[in-house]
């Protein structure tokens, strides 16, 4: 979280859910007392406070999905993953109309370039939930757009209709059956770039990697490609192998231990550390930090190769592949 004393926190009614697909609710959400909401742009999210099975409270993060001109509601797509923690399946099964849920107010690390002359969408999965609210964006303000999207059959595909009958040919739909080699046809929709085009994806880690692959090959600058992962499969800040280490603060001076069982972010946090995090997988870079001395264990999916020579880490999720780090904190 953006610093925790940051966050406001709304109260939300439950105004409808619906069954999108077998395995994805659709929550629209308004205000239970009444209040205007906050404004939001496309691409934003809000953490929703949730009940995990232990009984412990977290928060996770969904996509909002309608468009931004609704300025009375914020519609979330949710699906049921079979690998959660809880979160999901309390949204799903512990989450009923008329309920009232913890949310906070929007924000955006996946927005979208208002200067571009043109924006190619892709999605994967739940991962249209964002690009479904661009595509939105983009059709109201008559911006040259189009959309790609893969689900692994028609009926695990959400918003399939809607997506139809709003952006007509605008929108290529295509099923993989579960095998990502049958999908998008990605080297031909990236091989050639138009002029000033932006690049968007949303879905799980294999086609983000793989769209991150085939752009560089064809030349696409790493200020044209936007992504946003809702989680990875493998994101852990520890390894079998880690052994401690020892991370010193450049401003202060001070030095902490990190054990190999936990990550650089919660050892500071716990030693009241001001740092800003939110995602805590290395998917969003909000934890982005300047290495000055020592080199990084990069474990993240956000930084670019760039941004890692310039000596950036996620301390949420990288390490140090020696004994000791210095950080610009």
């Amino acid at each position: 979280m953006e610093r925790e004393d940051r966050v406001t926190d709304l109260t939300l009614k439950v105004e409808k859910i619906v069954d999108e697909t077998s395995a994805i609710k659709v929550f629209d959400l308004v205000p239970a007392n009444g209040a205007a909401l906050p404004p939001f742009t496309a691409g934003a999210h809000v953490d929703v406070a949730v009940t995990l099975p232990d009984g412990s409270r977290d928060k996770r993060s969904y996509s909002l999905v309608n468009s931004p001109a609704e300025s009375g509601r914020y519609q979330l797509g949710v699906l049921r993953d079979a690998n959660s923690t809880g979160g999901s399946a309390y949204m799903h099964d512990g989450v009923h109309a008329g309920d009232e849920l913890s949310v906070s107010e929007p924000k955006n690390r996946f927005s979208l370039d208002d200067s571009a002359p043109q924006s190619l969408l892709i999605a994967g999965g739940i991962g249209i939930t964002p690009i479904l609210c661009m595509a939105r964006v983009l059709l109201l303000q008559d911006r040259e757009f189009e959309l790609h999207y893969v689900a692994r059959s028609p009926e695990d595909m959400a918003f399939r209709a809607e997506i139809e009958a709003l952006l007509g040919d605008r929108a290529c739909l295509c099923f993989d059956g579960g095998d990502p080699t049958q999908g998008l046809d990605l080297e031909g929709l990236l091989e050639k770039r138009p002029e000033g085009c932006q690049l968007y994806v949303c879905g799980p880690v294999g086609l983000i990697d793989a769209v991150r692959e085939k752009s560089h090959e064809w030349g696409w600058p790493d200020a044209a490609l936007h992504y946003e992962l809702f989680k990875v499969e493998d994101a852990k800040a520890t390894k079998p192998k880690d052994t401690a280490i020892e991370v010193t603060l450049a401003k202060s001076g001070t030095s902490y231990t990190v054990p190999a069982g936990e990550s650089i972010l919660e050892v500071l946090l716990e030693a009241k550390v001001d740092a800003d995090f939110d995602c805590k997988m290395g998917i969003c870079g909000l934890c982005a930090t300047k290495v000055l001395e020592g080199e990084p264990d990069h474990r993240d999916h956000t930084l670019s190769e760039d941004e890692q020579a310039e000596g950036q880490m996620c301390i949420c999720i990288s390490r140090a592949k020696g004994p000791r780090l210095t950080l610009d904190i």
